[in-house]
């Protein structure tokens, strides 16, 4: 590898410091770095654009680098779900599964790059719709999760839940993820649900909180299709926006009286580099370890 692009976080680095001195080692060693700042572009103008690369990389990119934590890997793998670059996570965080390089191991990362000595891996991504009267209003990809939840009073919604165009079950809950095997470590686990590995290929849906004794993650296979419907909120029609559709934990868009959520397997995929071949157990292991 020798052309690369580096998005940076600058909450995770304020100063650019450690964003220079990957740029600098890069460049001396005659590989060429182009620098994006994550703050310095609008949200809004990403999710918006109707360019095929809003983040404007260039072609001949071999490798994206991406400093901060999972967060700003998982908004900068959307970005550039398009253009079949591999990303290469550089946790400045506390506990990332998704960032591949610690900081303290930044050089190494970086020799095995330009030796071309790395693995990539296929992650699947999930791909979403905000139903409305029968109109999709809104949709997106997420690699890890896609999450309905309420927003404002602290109040369980009601939800139905089918697959395949079959009712499977009806919730009062906090809400519902439906999370990617990459996503497994995510909220899902934090919420109870199963840890899965990475590699694999399926849908986990989670509820949150749920008003019952009995109520289990279910593991469905990627062919499926899922439906969320919520339910109505209130006796009148007045609608009531006090939930909410999530997308990898950053995206949102307000959900209302007798909305839909349809989610599948996305046909797009992201690429991941890896270089270490601590398999996913022992990484899982160190991981939640360091976090007791």
């Amino acid at each position: 590898m020798k052309r690369f692009f580096i998005v940076t976080n600058l909450v995770k680095d304020p100063m650019q410091e450690t964003t220079g001195y990957i740029k600098e080692f890069l460049e001396e060693r005659g590989a060429k770095a182009e620098v994006l700042i994550r703050d310095a572009i609008s949200k809004h103008e990403l999710y918006e654009s109707k360019e095929r690369n809003p983040l404007l990389v260039p072609d001949d990119t071999d490798c994206i680098l991406v400093l901060g934590g999972d967060g700003t890997l998982l908004q900068a793998a959307r970005d550039t779900l398009r253009l079949d670059i591999p990303l290469l996570g550089i946790n400045l965080g506390r506990m990332g599964f998704l960032a591949e390089v610690e900081k303290g191991r930044i050089d190494q990362a970086l020799e095995h790059l330009l030796a071309d000595d790395y693995e990539v891996e296929d992650r699947m991504l999930l791909y979403g719709e905000l139903i409305r009267d029968g109109e999709v209003i809104a949709a997106a990809h997420a690699l890890n999760d896609i999450v309905t939840t309420r927003r404002g009073p602290l109040m369980v919604l009601p939800f139905d839940l089918s697959v395949n165009s079959q009712k499977l079950a009806s919730y009062f809950a906090d809400g519902i993820i439906v999370s990617t095997p990459t996503g497994s470590t995510g909220y899902n686990l934090s919420a109870g649900g199963p840890i899965v590995n990475p590699k694999a290929s399926l849908l986990v849906v989670s509820p949150i909180c749920p008003h019952t004794l009995n109520t289990r993650s279910i593991v469905l296979s990627p062919e499926d299709e899922v439906l969320i419907s919520l339910g109505k909120l209130q006796a009148d029609k007045t609608p009531l926006q006090n939930a909410e559709i999530t997308f990898d934990g950053s995206l949102s868009y307000p959900m209302e009286n007798r909305d839909q959520i349809r989610i599948k397997k996305s046909d797009r995929k992201i690429r991941l580099i890896r270089l270490s071949s601590m398999s996913f157990l022992k990484v899982l292991h160190e991981k939640m370890r360091d976090d007791e």
